[in-house]
This record gives C-alpha cells, structure tokens and sequence, in this order.
C-alpha cells in the first residue's frame, strides 16, 4: 500500500468536511469526483451553485452530493463579516471591506468558515498563490496552541526505491519560509519530524542539509545549518537531528558512513531539511518530476486548523490526495 493509499484509509474511517473555495478551476471538480468516489472526506464548494453545477456537467463529472455554499446567499455571511471585523480592527477592517473580502476572495471566506466552526479543513492553491492562501490563514486562524511558528512540507513518495521509508520522505521547507535563520530552521526541523511521526508511523532521522558535511566547507551559509543542528540538540534532544550534511551523505548509507561516521542519521534520513525555499522548492521538484514521485503538498504545520496548499502546477490527483492528508490532520486536531 503506498503511502496515500494508507492517509486514504485513514480518512474514511471520520469523514471530515473539507472546503475546496476554487469552483473557477477544472481540476478542483475532477478532484471533487474522486474523492467522493473513494470516499475520504464530506466536501463543500464555494461559489454559485448553478455555476457549479453547469461546470461539473460541462467537464462531464459527477459532484453529487458536494455541497455548495454561495457568500452572496449565504446566511452566515453577516455573521462572518462581524467576526472578520473584530479580529481586523486594529488593521483597519471596515464592515464594508469585510463584506467586499468575503463576497469576492473565495479562500478567505472559506477561512472563516474554518473560524466558525462550520466545516473541518480547507485545500487551495491550484489557482491561487500561497502568500493569498496563507495571509488570510495567518491572520484570521493564527498559529496553534505550542507552536512556535508556521512551516510546511513537502510529502515525497518515490517509486521503487529503498531509501528513507521505502521512499517515503518528507522535505522542508519547500513553499512558505524563504530564508529561515538558524533558530527556524531548528523549529521546522523538529515540526516537521512530529509530522513524519504521524502521518507516516515510524521513526523520523532529520537532516539539516547544505552543500558541506560536518564543516567540509566553510560559508556563513553553512554556519546557519550547523548552529540550527546545536539549536535542536538543545531544545530538542529527543529527536534524531543531524548535519549539517550534504544530500548523498544524509540518504545513501555508505556515503554517509565516510562523510559522517558515527551518525544515526546520515545514511538514513527520511526528514531533509532545506536551508532555504530555493534549494526546497527546486529539490521536491527535481524529484517529482525526473523520479516520477508523488508530491503531496504544501502541508502546512503549526496553524490551529488544517489548511492546505497546493502548488499551482497541481494534478486533480494531487488535490484529492492533499484533502485526505488534510481530513486525517483534522481527525488529530479533534482529539
């Protein structure tokens, strides 16, 4: 069983309801259709429903049974307009910009149907930004109880391969911290490895990587990933964290064995850590893409309630996928 298969799983066993605000994009409806066929997940889409409906039978997919709820009908949105003003106010919310946010910015009006209590997680990103996703996330929702910042991750699963978890990886932060410091650099590290634990139920080897293993190099860049590697040590000493290392030295055995010996985590990593967006983006791409793995995500972490975004170059599968992770993140935060 591969590792979405086993998250699928998971979510039909507490079916949860997960918005999916972008009705203007096809591959949200030939989504919408698998996941009620494989039955992961309860889904409301935002937008007129008569629209949505003359798109699913256009696309000629079958959506019954997706509920839709239309902001300008909607008997909740005065009830969201006042809380949206509440929480904005200090910034300069006006109940007239509230109304116009909500009636026109989809993801935002999804949002704060999560704030409401009216629905359990929310997908996006197939046709919107990360920064419109996560601004209103941030803003409106806020960081979770403990967390100490918001973080994402990448769930890479390559085929026919042996290394990490029998190709399973997670990879961070690949789509929100561009240029994280050494101390969040510690943070995402020790985040993402609870979200190894998981989701994928074994244990997390974290490498905090860099173009040098254990000082072979000698760059500012590199004393950023080494002073995030003491930084975890310190505030996490029950996590298996090292580096900082390069690629081959933190997933291939032997390699790992002669750049880094005595390491438990060199040659065996399942968590990669990037030092920047540019090397996460670029690396979960390279793989997706010339391995031929599945990429499942942004996957956020640290935000008091599951929203997830999607990189805009998106498959339909990978939007149902990504809703099953978010239906079995919302299962945890019901807990």
């Amino acid at each position: 069983m591969s590792f979405i298969e086993s998250i699928k799983e998971k979510a039909k066993k507490d079916k949860k309801l997960i918005i999916l605000p972008e009705s203007e994009d096809d591959r949200t409806y030939k989504a919408a259709e698998q996941v009620l066929k494989e039955g992961t997940a309860n889904l409301v889409m935002i937008g007129e429903s008569d629209k949505i409906a003359a798109k699913a039978k256009e696309l000629g997919v079958n959506i019954d049974g997706v509920d839709t709820v239309d902001p300008k009908t909607s008997d909740k949105l005065q009830a969201y307009i006042d809380k949206l003003v509440e929480l904005r106010s200090k910034k300069g919310m006006t109940e007239e910009k509230a109304r116009e946010t909500l009636l026109n910015d989809y993801p935002t009006f999804g949002i704060m149907m999560l704030k409401m209590g009216d629905a359990d997680g929310l997908v996006s990103g197939a046709c919107h930004s990360t920064a419109d996703i996560l601004r209103p996330a941030l803003q409106i929702l806020k960081t979770a109880p403990g967390a100490p910042m918001v973080s994402s991750f990448f769930v890479v699963d390559v085929p026919n391969c042996d290394l990490g978890a029998n190709g399973i990886f997670m990879f961070a932060d690949c789509a929100l911290e561009q240029d994280p410091d050494s101390e969040k650099l510690a943070h995402i590290a020790a985040q993402t490895a609870e979200s190894f634990k998981f989701f994928v139920d074994e244990t997390p080897n974290v490498a905090m990587l860099s173009h040098s293993t254990y000082g072979s190099a000698k760059h500012a860049l590199v004393d950023k990933v080494s002073e995030a590697v003491k930084i975890a040590h310190e505030k996490y000493p029950e996590v298996n964290i090292d580096g900082e290392m390069q690629l081959d030295a933190a997933i291939i055995e032997s390699v790992g064995q002669s750049k880094a010996p005595g390491s438990k985590v060199a040659g065996h990593a399942n968590v990669l850590v990037f030092p920047n967006i540019d090397a996460g983006n670029i690396g979960y791409k390279l793989v997706q893409r010339l391995a031929g793995a599945d990429a499942f995500g942004p996957v956020l972490q640290g935000i008091v309630a599951p929203v997830n975004d999607l990189s805009r170059g998106c498959f339909a599968e990978d939007i149902a996928g990504v809703v099953a992770l978010t239906a079995v993140q919302a299962q945890q935060a019901g807990k």
